[in-house]
């Protein structure tokens, strides 16, 4: 069937069951995540580790945990608001707690890069990695689609979205 020929809930569906699929690559990633910082605690090293690595640890577990509410809440939407004829608000609170969700997952991710290099070599360093980590993720995730978006829809676009 063709994007033409598809009706409006045709379309509503495919819309969901794309964003929950996608979701779910995400929600791999930050659930090894916060198994990881949730295992650091029980190191020996962790211990007597200082101040600054605790508090890193603890404000990447929030944001681990942030992610994980924000990434698995479109599910949760679905799951009970299905068959309530709700389907395009679902879609529109699922993105917006999905970007969201990514947003505290790239902070994560560059948490984790904080906290790993500042307990194995310390300095300036972790500091500069982290910030690239991120930078990074704002560039990939971010700052590329929207700048592709801002340039409207590609002019041979055979489906519609």
């Amino acid at each position: 069937m063709s994007a033409a020929e598809e009706s409006e809930s045709q379309q509503l569906a495919r819309n969901l069951n794309e964003l929950l699929q996608e979701i779910r690559v995400a929600q791999a990633g930050v659930q090894i995540l916060f198994g990881f910082l949730l295992s650091i605690t029980f190191m020996d090293r962790y211990a007597t580790a200082s101040g600054l690595v605790k508090t890193i640890h603890l404000v990447t577990v929030l944001f681990a945990t942030a992610a994980v509410l924000l990434l698995t809440g479109p599910a949760a939407w679905h799951r009970i608001l299905f068959r309530q004829g709700r389907r395009e608000r679902i879609i529109g609170v699922a993105d917006k707690l999905a970007i969201a969700g990514l947003v505290c997952l790239a902070v994560a991710m560059s948490l984790t890069v904080l906290l790993i290099f500042e307990m194995v070599v310390g300095g300036v360093l972790p500091m500069v990695l982290a910030a690239v980590t991120l930078v990074s993720f704002v560039g990939v995730w971010f700052a590329r689609p929207l700048h592709e978006r801002s340039r409207g829809p590609a002019p041979d676009r055979a489906e519609r979205e």
